[in-house]
């Protein structure tokens, strides 16, 4: 039975490979690249980050002035919220650290 189940399982990914290789032979040049998906840019990748990590902060700053009045949120949820906005921030930071460290090597290679 075990042999059954595998020679099928292999039969059938077998199959699904041929069908992945008959479409990559009719894919133009560029494989990956969908026509269909919009392009976008290095910038808007990146404000698209800077603005996520701020609406995480902003949310997590309005949740904590909703616990400091009294309204009904949870300790635990205000504590979560604010290790979450803490550690994007942080990521960020790093990464900054380290476009701008690429930069500056970059800029101070000998041509």
């Amino acid at each position: 039975m075990i042999d059954k189940l595998q020679s099928s399982a292999v039969q059938s990914m077998l199959a699904q490979i041929r069908s992945y290789e008959a479409r990559a032979k009719n894919q133009p040049e560029s494989v990956g690249a969908d026509p269909n998906v919009a392009k976008t840019s290095f910038g808007d990748m990146l404000k698209g980050a800077v603005n996520s990590v701020n609406d995480l902060q902003v949310k997590t700053q309005a949740m904590t002035e909703s616990y400091e009045k009294g309204d009904d949120v949870a300790l635990t949820d205000v504590v979560l919220s604010m290790q979450k906005s803490s550690i994007a921030f942080e990521a960020t930071l790093q990464i900054r650290n380290k476009v701008i460290k690429a930069y500056e090597d970059i800029k101070n290679m000998p041509v």
